[in-house]
């Protein structure tokens, strides 16, 4: 399953907010089951996102923010990363998911694999 981490408060700022929306409501219309950790609520989900989050995708200074994206235990990335997956197609490679046929990012797996 889909973890995402993300600030459920009212305290987030307005950017963050719309990631996590942009995110989940990605992962609700494509009926991807999904969990949310809020990590402004919860210090468990805080301190695992942060022991999950790879040495070389944390930012140089300070906490990694929301939302971060995890299959189960994998780490998929940032919202820039998942932002980059979903322009180019490929949101189900990013999640570690195979494609439902008949999608965009399908067909564009058959084509590559043809070639």
């Amino acid at each position: 399953m889909i973890r995402l981490t993300l600030v459920a408060s009212s305290k987030g700022k307005a950017k963050i907010k719309k990631q996590q929306q942009d995110v989940m409501g990605f992962l609700a219309a494509n009926k991807i089951e999904f969990e949310e950790c809020d990590i402004a609520a919860n210090e468990e989900n805080r301190k695992w996102m942060r022991e999950n989050i790879p040495e070389d995708s944390r930012p140089a200074t300070g906490n990694p923010l929301p939302p971060q994206i995890f299959n189960e235990e994998r780490y998929c990335g940032n919202y820039e990363a998942f932002f980059d997956a979903r322009e180019d197609n490929a949101v189900y490679a990013f999640l570690g998911l195979t494609a439902p046929p008949g999608s965009k990012e399908a067909e564009a797996q058959a084509k590559k694999e043809q070639q």
